[in-house]
């Protein structure tokens, strides 16, 4: 199956106009260039699920799942060409939805969820907990230019586009080819390797997807302001090509394999800020350098007295290292100086500290233990300059996997014997005591590291589900109780009722017709048969004994009164407790035959409200406003730091929006729920300064672009 940029799978027999002709050229050039780099890529993936399977297949262990796999390969190739068909066709239904909605409307389309179903099996959980880690993959490994490649559809479109509706970014990605995947008869573990390579042929490919996106829309002036995001290494299919020809030999590629070449252009950029660290002796001394080999070993020293977490503020390293280097130059009556290489490592290196000393996204509590990471990465650097440009470094990897790791931890009392927070103090400890030269001890750290984090997340995701099935349970019951006050009101407001039945209405027979509701729905019998119980119950006792409706009253009592104890009964009333009503009823049923009230009569004035808290007032924002338009931005998946008062601050995650109001729902790290808010409240909180968004993208990549960056504006400054 083959789409170019003349295929266009829409129904030829429409005659309304298109979706399609609502958006602009360059969204249809975008969405064909993606079809094209999207089908490669699926193809790629069916190409190799085969050889995959087969494996699978000549490994197992038993006949039962050698056939599983081998009717896995069967239903593959039978259904190849379908599964790809479904996928191409949800890509490009959605950009056609893109231009169903009128320009500067906001269109919220329904929020993108893998978590398992209540009452599933584990193997929807498995799946879940498998997505979400994909999905967080791409996020880290490519959310510059995902983001960027969202905000500039959105300025294409002239109205607010989530991450989550944009049809190249990975949630819609990965729903398409779920629907697509559908029709597969495979077991889970089938389903989870079809997944696996998913990833690895499309997803790893992400960031030309975006990047080729981008260049479209930049082409044609849309935000051509926005800095492109850093090219990673080949990788992807490129990589997959390269390693078919036997030309790579590591994960990234050769090109600068010990990355001097990118440490060179990075040396232009620094030679500005050299001489900061140097003997504290008289200028007419003449400088001797240090061989690099010589700084390890002075850096192993110093090493071994890093400050306790304590005394972060002493844990400058350019002044500890100018320090030792004055009294080796005193010892040995020379100036010691070190090489400009080094010093170039060195105040890269203490620049990236400080911003990530700096940067929000790190709790308090964690910068001083980051910060005595310095040394053991400094001599990292010295010993392998392919540190600052290989994104898969073990040292780099472990240095983000911490950091992303803390994003979401809130401070509280005793911290220090919090679980987590001793983790990392483990491994920094071990860095201080072991590292000397051997880098494997990263790879060994990254590894324990990695599957400690992988425990938390899977508990965490698992907490997180529970916490947004409690809520959409609310949400359901809240829903329902606006609807029981609805039915309440319409009906008795207005009216001069005995005040006995408006109070059994409003505290007994609400909760028959809220339990209806929950558990049957509006459209329901046992709905319906509440609402008509309900106006039988009021019409009966306003009738007038010389009416013709009252003359037959005595006919429709035993009914009504069945239907009334029926209701009780199914919304487990006390019996007890309801007498008293049934026996002011009864006289008030034959009172009326005669004529006669017994019950005092009220008039019902206030509206009902079944019990609930008290809504928080809302001051009304209008619809352009900045604060309000960021609140439109936050996606799901996203870190904020919310200041609740002068000594509470608390971090949590965005899970969920729920509908019909736009509830926003924050769980903690551990998944559980922190707080709900509404988009107007959010909005209150960006204004005071009181709510901040967290950049969850990988640390030590966004410390270097911004390190990168101000040197490159101090080198034009001068």
């Amino acid at each position: 199956m083959h789409f170019d940029a003349k295929v266009v799978p829409i129904d030829k027999a429409q005659t309304t106009p298109s979706p399609l002709a609502r958006l602009p050229v360059v969204l249809l050039q975008v969405r064909d260039k993606a079809a094209q780099q999207l089908q490669q890529g699926l193809q790629e993936l069916f190409d190799n699920a085969d050889d995959t399977l087969f494996e699978m297949a000549d490994k197992a262990r038993s006949n039962v799942d050698h056939h599983i796999f081998f009717e896995a390969m069967r239903d593959l190739r039978l259904k190849r060409k379908n599964f790809e068909r479904v996928f191409m066709e949800q890509l490009f239904a959605s950009f056609a939805n893109l231009g169903l909605s009128g320009r500067g409307e906001l269109h919220l389309l329904p929020v993108v969820s893998y978590d398992a179903r209540p009452g599933t099996s584990g193997d929807d959980l498995e799946k879940a907990v498998a997505l979400e880690a994909m999905l967080g993959r791409v996020r880290h490994r490519d959310g510059l230019a995902l983001g960027q490649l969202t905000a500039r559809l959105s300025a294409v479109l002239g109205k607010p586009l989530d991450e989550r509706d944009n049809p190249l970014g990975p949630a819609l990605l990965c729903e398409f080819f779920l629907r697509a995947g559908r029709s597969l008869g495979v077991e889970i573990r089938v389903k989870l390797i079809i997944l696996k390579l998913f990833e690895k042929y499309v997803l790893s490919d992400a960031d030309q997807l975006f990047g080729e996106a981008n260049r479209l829309l930049v082409a044609v002036g849309v935000l051509p302001e926005l800095k492109a995001a850093p090219s990673r290494r080949p990788g992807g299919r490129v990589a997959r090509e390269q390693q078919r020809e036997g030309s790579l030999a590591d994960v990234d590629p050769p090109l600068d394999e010990n990355g001097h070449e990118a440490f060179a252009a990075m040396q232009k950029l620094l030679a500005g800020v050299r001489g900061s660290v140097a003997p504290t002796l008289e200028a007419s001394a003449e400088p001797h350098p240090i061989a690099s080999r010589d700084l390890l070993r002075l850096l192993s020293h110093l090493q071994q007295y890093v400050p306790e977490p304590e005394a972060e503020d002493d844990a400058d390293l350019r002044n500890q290292l100018e320090q030792l280097l004055t009294r080796v130059s005193v010892k040995s009556g020379k100036s010691r100086v070190v090489e400009d290489a080094d010093e170039d490592v060195i105040n890269l290196v203490a620049l990236l500290f400080e911003f990530i000393l700096n940067d929000r996204s790190v709790p308090d509590a964690f910068k001083a233990l980051l910060g005595r990471l310095q040394i053991p990465l400094l001599k990292v650097a010295v010993l392998d300059k392919s540190f600052f440009s290989r994104t898969s470094h073990p040292a780099r990897r472990l240095l983000n996997e911490i950091a992303a790791s803390v994003i979401g931890w809130s401070p509280h009392d005793g911290y220090q014997r919090d679980s987590l927070y001793q983790r990392i103090e483990q491994v920094v400890q071990r860095l201080l005591n072991e590292f000397v030269e051997d880098q494997a001890i990263f790879t060994q750290l990254l590894t324990q590291f990695a599957g400690f984090a992988t425990d938390e997340q899977r508990r965490s995701v698992m907490l997180e589900r529970h916490t947004h099935e409690a809520e959409e349970g609310r949400v359901r019951t809240e829903a329902a109780r606006q609807r029981v006050d609805d039915v309440l009101n319409r009906r008795l407001l207005g009216k001069v009722l005995p005040r006995a039945v408006v109070q059994f209405v409003q505290q007994a027979w609400s909760q028959v017709l809220l339990l209806a509701s929950l558990k049957h729905g509006e459209q329901s019998v046992q709905w319906q048969a509440g609402l008509r119980t309900l106006d039988e119950l009021i019409w009966s006792v306003g009738l007038q004994k010389d009416t013709e409706a009252g003359r037959h009253l005595l006919e429709q009592l035993p009914g009504l009164l069945k239907s009334l104890r029926d209701g009780l009964t199914g919304a487990a009333f006390d019996p007890f407790s309801t007498r008293d009503f049934f026996v002011r009823l009864q006289a008030m049923h034959a009172h009326s035959l005669e004529g006669e009230g017994v019950d005092a009569l009220i008039e019902v004035r206030e509206p009902f409200v079944l019990q609930r808290g008290s809504p928080e007032p809302i001051d009304s924002l209008p619809g352009d406003d900045p604060d309000l338009l960021k609140v439109y931005q936050m996606r799901i998946g996203g870190w904020f730091e919310f200041h609740l008062h002068e000594t509470t601050t608390v971090r949590c995650k965005l899970t969920a929006i729920m509908a019909p109001a736009n509830t926003y729902i924050f769980v903690s790290r551990t998944g559980l729920k922190v707080m709900d808010k509404s988009a107007t409240q959010l909005a209150m909180l960006f204004k005071r300064g009181a709510l901040h968004a967290l950049d969850d993208g990988l640390l030590f990549e966004r410390a270097l672009a911004a390190v990168l960056g101000d040197l490159r504006q101090l080198n034009r400054g001068k």
